[in-house]
């Protein structure tokens, strides 16, 4: 996220075409400059011309919350405290993520919700309609069955039987997928021998294998070489981060969207290992209304 919108970005966030954001700018009526034959919008004056554009009655929204919530993920766990942004978490899942959302006591939401076409989009449809949410795609990554140090006979879903499995909780998308996965397989969760408490992020899950509490947990690839543990690849999914637009161009996202795309980042996502950034910074859905 540089301090200059191109015209493709400006387009996406007027939702109209390129064709229109040239003739918006040869006829001056947005703020732009002229560089190297490129045509670059700064995002301040950009916000600013469009505040002034408003109609109607001023009406004061509260502030969002500095809150991120949703799905736990590592390298966007670590991308936030190395930015500065000074973004606070709340990981519960992704569904409760989507919920906060909603309730507007969180400004943005970590999502990897497995949905028939894809990932993430129909959910927040069907949650947010056509709200002013931007949904910005971090990374694809690697899901699969984590095993203990030294477990084996394990190599996919009809091979958790009767083992020691530790399970998330339910509002979290991976315990959703694996419960249909076990489905799919003719088991359930009686088949297992489960713990009585669940893993409530990523890391918790993989430290319970790592100090073999359990045999096998539906995890993130990521996290088995920094745990010493076993990995059963099973699912390729998207994380993406669900963001109210009147956050998306404050100063704490900003930060946080500028940081997911430097060097350091893709430095890290590599020596995590599991991930794939060559989606980064896409846009899968643009809420409509404002």
């Amino acid at each position: 996220m540089s301090e200059y919108l191109t015209t493709k970005e400006l387009a996406d966030l007027l939702r109209i075409g390129e064709r229109k954001a040239y003739d918006l700018a040869s006829s001056g009526e947005v703020p732009c400059v002229r560089a190297m034959g490129k045509l670059l919008f700064p995002q301040a004056e950009v916000i600013a011309w469009l505040n002034a554009s408003r109609s109607g009655p001023q009406v004061a929204e509260p502030a969002l919350p500095a809150i991120i919530a949703g799905s736990h993920d590592p390298l966007l766990d670590w991308a936030l405290r190395e930015s500065g942004s000074g973004l606070a978490t709340y990981y519960d899942g992704s569904f409760d993520g989507m919920t906060r959302l909603k309730e507007r006591s969180a400004q943005a939401a970590a999502l990897h919700i497995h949905e028939e076409q894809g990932f993430n989009t129909h959910s927040l449809r069907a949650n947010l309609g056509e709200a002013p949410v931007v949904l910005f795609e971090i990374a694809q990554r690697q899901r699969g069955l984590l095993l203990a140090p030294g477990v084996t006979g394990i190599s996919g879903f009809s091979d958790l039987k009767g083992r020691r499995v530790i399970l998330r909780q339910d509002s979290a998308a991976s315990q959703r997928l694996f419960d249909a996965q076990l489905e799919v397989h003719g088991l359930t969760r009686d088949d297992l021998d489960t713990l009585p408490t669940c893993a409530r992020t990523e890391e918790e899950l993989a430290v319970a294998l790592h100090d073999s509490k359990a045999e096998a947990g539906f995890g993130l690839g990521a996290l088995a070489s920094l745990y010493n543990l076993g990995f059963a690849p099973t699912h390729s999914e998207r994380l993406d981060l669900a963001i109210w637009r009147r956050a998306y161009f404050d100063d704490p996202m900003l930060k946080l969207l500028s940081f997911l795309q430097s060097d350091r980042f893709a430095t890290r996502a590599v020596e995590f290992g599991g991930y794939d950034l060559s989606g980064l910074g896409t846009i899968h859905h643009n809420g409509a209304s404002g």
